[in-house]
């Protein structure tokens, strides 16, 4: 594995707790793999093409992803249209078309910036274009969740990616409390021929 590539979430940005851990340590530890931590646009169709473009050019066997989040789905994208190797899931979004209902046509704004954003319709219709019901190789994904997940069911993604390898931990958080503790195994998962 040459690339880490690291997706954060909705609203969220490099600037996240989980972005910024995993840049130092993979700075300390693996300095040999350039680490990847694009700020994605809220929008739907504006996260994909950055997304698209920034794999377009790297070769996919060479790319590993830890997707937080709504970067849980965009990892999840990414990996079934064969862009990437393999995925490392953490709390993940699994149709967030089903969870910004409630969002629409309300004023967002990125936790980390001054960026604001108004979802409608067309937002909606853009994600579920980008959900893949059915996993390819779900060999290729290690989801991680926490029950004490305030923001997403983990249910729904223990049920997904039931063919998967799968770390369920009682309580923690959306965060994912203790995260920069797995970061050893993540990488020996996504470096795995």
């Amino acid at each position: 594995m040459q690339y880490l590539l690291y997706i954060h979430g909705f609203l969220s940005s490099p600037q996240s707790l989980k972005a910024r851990v995993t840049a130092s340590w993979m700075a300390e530890h693996h300095p040999g793999i350039t680490f990847l931590c694009p700020e994605l646009s809220s929008y739907p169709q504006q996260a994909s093409a950055a997304l698209n473009e920034l794999t377009a050019e790297l070769p996919a066997e060479q790319i590993g992803v830890i997707g937080s989040s709504l970067g849980g789905f965009w990892a999840t994208w990414l990996l079934e249209r064969q862009r990437v190797k393999r995925a490392v899931l953490i709390n993940p979004a699994v149709t967030p078309q089903n969870l910004v209902g409630e969002l629409l046509d309300k004023p967002l704004k990125n936790y980390y910036s001054s960026a604001e954003y108004r979802l409608d319709s067309s937002h909606v219709a853009a994600l579920k274009a980008c959900d893949y019901a059915n996993l390819r190789r779900p060999e290729a994904y290690w989801l991680m969740v926490q029950k004490g997940d305030e923001t997403l069911p983990y249910e729904q993604s223990v049920a997904k990616y039931h063919a998967s390898r799968q770390t369920i931990e009682e309580g923690g958080s959306h965060t994912f409390d203790g995260y920069e503790n797995w970061l050893p195994e993540i990488l020996n998962f996504l470096q795995t021929p």
